[in-house]
């Protein structure tokens, strides 16, 4: 069983940047696609994007693209959401998860092992 910690969410100016990781317990961690959601308050979850095993492979959804970047760091079991200018409708409880099949899909149910999710508030 992989348990996945999400940290590095808080309060943030419009326009600034958080760094996002997401730390598994398991060193199988480091074969899987992992993939970032977000749920705002009074919506349904939301993917953001994803990042191949191997970090090779990302993908991110036009709404952050240009201003999200997904890394991971496979010696140290870990993947990182970098989120730069940041606006207010980016507030969000966020969510690492990881995808044992290797698919990269953006459906919620391709993944296997989830966070607990961390907050991130942009304020205006």
């Amino acid at each position: 069983q992989v348990q996945l910690v999400e940290s590095g969410g808080g309060l943030v100016q419009a326009g600034g940047s958080l760094r996002l990781s997401c730390t598994a317990s398991e060193r199988t961690f480091s074969r899987y696609a992992v993939g970032w959601f977000r749920q705002a308050p009074g919506k349904e979850q939301e993917f953001v994007g994803v990042i191949g095993w191997s970090g090779g492979t990302t993908f991110v959804v036009d709404s952050v693209k240009g201003r999200f970047t997904i890394s991971r760091d496979n010696a140290k079991n870990t993947v990182y959401l970098q989120m730069n200018s940041l606006k207010p409708e980016d507030t969000a409880v966020y969510y690492c998860a990881a995808d044992s099949g290797n698919t990269g899909g953006v459906a919620a149910s391709l993944y296997d092992y989830w966070g607990q999710g961390t907050q991130v508030t942009v304020s205006s």
